[in-house]
């Protein structure tokens, strides 16, 4: 599985931005797409994950209520929906999967940056 991420850039607190994820290869496989985020000088942490049938997500509890995961199964799409963004929400944030072998993918990071 391959995984593409973008969506990034600036925006100042309060806004809202959309990353997206798109998944290409053996996506007949995937059971659940997720978001991490690292921001400098940090570990890389959760930020939300969705299984890829049913209706599960989960969220860390420092985006909760203000972060929305959601799929597109037809198009092999995971996407981010970040409101009420924080300074402290900057980072590089990058999509992972899981396949039916418990394998881990990952894609290249996008940068989100929020200014005060």
């Amino acid at each position: 599985v391959q995984l593409q991420a973008s969506g990034g850039g600036l925006v100042q607190a309060g806004g809202s931005l959309r990353l997206s994820c798109a998944a290409s290869g053996r996506t007949i496989a995937i059971r659940s797409m997720g978001w991490f985020r690292q921001a400098p000088g940090k570990e890389r942490e959760f930020v939300a994950a969705v299984r890829w049938t049913g209706d599960t997500t989960d969220y860390a509890g420092s985006v909760k209520g203000r972060f929305t995961i959601s799929r597109d199964n037809a198009k092999n799409m995971v996407y981010l929906q970040m409101n009420s963004l924080k300074p402290e929400d900057t980072a590089l944030y990058y999509c992972r999967s899981h396949d039916d072998k418990a394998y881990t993918y990952w894609g290249q990071g996008t940068l989100v940056t929020v200014s005060s």
